[in-house]
């Protein structure tokens, strides 16, 4: 069918219509995978919103913004956004390369104005405009090195074993580029100026030409950091000196920056295992202490081992959380075992099992995809099984990879996005209450959240095969005696009644997963729409109640070619009044009229509904 945009009047008054319902009714409670009626604060889900290998087009601020509602309606509730500031790469930076930590896309240094991801205007509008639809907002911290110096130095230094920082091979006099001065800032926000006293280490002597790791004579590595490499904390370019009183101070003075400028409601923090452990204590206990904020923080300690993690968590005395790079290590080792893992041991020795309030689990990164210094990619198999792991579970804080869900087009990795929409729902609406865990044989194991009172419906029954696949007995609750349960994945089409004293067997693909929830009571509603759109939203109440949040809820590709698919129940209403979109502003206008679906199933093809599955 011929899509239209809102020019006409009729259509422009229809939209305005759609959204004062939207923004003077609290959403129904007919439907639970909508419902946000209940108080109960809903799970919190990070997405990680952006990959290495993003274009270099500067869109990505306003992508943040256009995607907002819609990554809120599946149940994302908080983005993790990339660095912001000026890198010595300019715009094919992806912002590790640090240069100004001020620059935010305002001026016209190394290159560019813009960054990588667009300007600073664009950057405080995808916040404004996140936080409005209810996302938080994590800023990327990268505070171990400063690279793109603006001119160079002689310093007296040190040249170490790159395998053992301790180990002095020699003094010489180097050429370092410490010097930044950032001339086109002109002190603008902050009149800081770095020397070479302000860092501890380089690896290039502009002299000579010479790549090694240097110490500056009379200064010493960073203590307590990672043991790899005798002393790990040099990593790169020019490396900052967290024992120098500036330093700390001028970090403190662009937190305080920072915070006012973008309102950001906390922090991923970059490479803390090169900085010395108790910095961020100090940095983030007064950035708290001033504003008055909780300022989430979680920081990247990048190690398989989970003792380093522990030692981490205690030193800094718990400050912040850490990302649980072991549970991604069982999830690539089992994803390579062609379903010979033992799956009762997915989570041993990992931060999600042993300290699950300071682990934010996930299943890939940035750093872990294809090309990338720490690659290991978790098979695409497998994937599914992992994020319903992270996302149905009670422990941790799971982070969704941008590039699992919208893809890799570099490595030609397709978006996944089909694939964990239902699982995220799944979180978002179902996994509350009570769990009960089955992960007790080789190839299948399971878990069961019996749900609570306050969000009706919820609770769900998880599984995950990477074997032949087959079923587990299961208890979900008395509270769910007699309910039909079906598979919100899609991938089982049978349903399972559960029994009276709260039990049920449950079955499972082979190299699958599965996630039972209460297939709801009372009329429902099943659409089959012929899609115009790539990814149709559907915008609707029950005749008589209050419509859903502009844009409404993506529809899922259906076993009909060409067709996608949504069931609604409607509770006691007996029609959906309903209008169709592309998730970004693009509207079938039907002549600024809405549709009307009666209980049952019906089709709807190009503005024609008719009654039954598409023949």
């Amino acid at each position: 069918m011929r899509m239209q945009t809102f020019a006409k009047r009729s259509t422009i008054v229809f939209l305005l219509i759609c959204l004062l319902f939207t923004s003077y009714f609290q959403l129904p409670n007919v439907d639970v995978s909508i419902s946000e009626a209940s108080s109960i604060a809903t799970n919190g889900t990070m997405m990680q919103y952006f990959e290495w290998d993003l274009p270099n087009t500067g869109t990505l601020w306003n992508q943040v913004a256009s995607e907002a509602p819609k990554l809120k309606n599946v149940g994302i509730t908080a983005l993790w956004l990339p660095p912001a500031y000026k890198g010595e790469a300019g715009i094919n930076d992806v912002g590790y390369g640090v240069y100004d930590l001020y620059d935010l896309g305002e001026f016209n240094q190394k290159g560019s104005i813009r960054t990588k991801y667009g300007t600073r205007t664009q950057y405080l509008n995808a916040i404004n405009t996140a936080k409005a639809n209810g996302l938080q907002i994590y800023a990327d911290v990268v505070f171990n090195h400063l690279g793109g110096a603006d001119a160079t130095e002689w310093v007296e230094a040190t040249r170490v074993a790159s395998n053992n920082r301790n180990h002095s091979l020699g003094d010489k006099w180097i050429q370092a580029w410490t010097s930044f001065n950032y001339p086109v800032r002109n002190g603008k926000y902050s009149n800081f100026v770095w020397k070479w006293y302000h860092f501890d280490g380089v690896d290039w002597d502009q002299s000579t030409g010479e790549k090694a790791v240097f110490r500056f004579k009379n200064q010493s590595w960073d203590w307590e950091v990672d043991t790899e490499n005798g002393n790990y904390d040099y990593l790169m370019y020019a490396d900052l000196n967290m024992d120098h009183p500036e330093v700390i101070n001028e970090l403190k003075n662009w937190g305080r920056w920072y915070l006012n400028t973008t309102k950001v409601d906390g922090f991923r923090i970059d490479a803390i295992k090169h900085i010395r452990y108790n910095f961020f204590t100090d940095w983030l206990g007064t950035l708290r202490s001033e504003t008055g904020k909780e300022l989430f923080a979680v920081g990247e300690f990048w190690s398989p081992d989970i003792n380093k993690l522990h030692n981490y968590i205690s030193k800094s005395q718990g400050t912040m959380s850490l990302f649980d790079a072991p549970i991604h290590y069982r999830f690539k080792t089992a994803s390579d075992s062609s379903g010979n893992y033992d799956m009762r041991t997915i989570w041993n020795n990992t931060l999600m099992k042993d300290s699950p309030t300071k682990a934010v689990t996930l299943v890939d990164n940035h750093d872990t995809q294809p090309g990338q210094s720490l690659e290991s990619w978790v098979q695409p198999w497998f994937k599914p099984l992992a994020y319903t792991f992270i996302l149905t579970r009670q422990e941790g804080y799971p982070c969704v990879f941008y590039g699992d869900y919208y893809g890799i087009p570099k490595f030609n990795i397709p978006a996944m996005k089909d694939k964990l929409d239902p699982i995220l729902l799944a979180r978002k609406d179902y996994a509350y209450g009570k769990q009960n865990d089955y992960l007790d044989h080789h190839d299948i194991i399971g878990w069961t959240r019996e749900g609570i009172t306050e969000r009706p419906g919820s609770g769900l029954a998880s599984l995950i095969s990477d074997g032949p696949g087959g079923s587990k007995r299961m208890f979900v609750g008395t509270r769910h005696a007699g309910k039909v349960w079906h598979d919100i994945t899609g991938n089982r089409k049978d349903t399972v009644t559960i029994g009276n004293d709260g039990w049920a067997t449950f079955h499972v693909n082979g190299g699958s997963n599965s996630i039972w929830v209460e297939q709801q009571n009372g009329n429902t509603v099943t659409i089959y729409y012929k899609r115009g759109y790539s990814t149709p939203y559907i915008h609707y109440r029950p005749v008589g109640g209050t419509w859903t949040t502009t844009p409404g809820r993506a529809m899922q590709n259906s076993e009909v070619a060409g067709y996608s698919k949504i069931t609604i129940n409607i509770g006691p209403a007996t029609q959906l009044e309903a209008c169709f979109n592309n998730g970004s502003g693009t509207w079938d206008s039907n002549g600024g009229r809405n549709y009307f679906f009666n209980v049952g199933t019906s089709t709807y093809n190009a503005g024609t509904i008719t009654s039954g599955v598409p023949k």
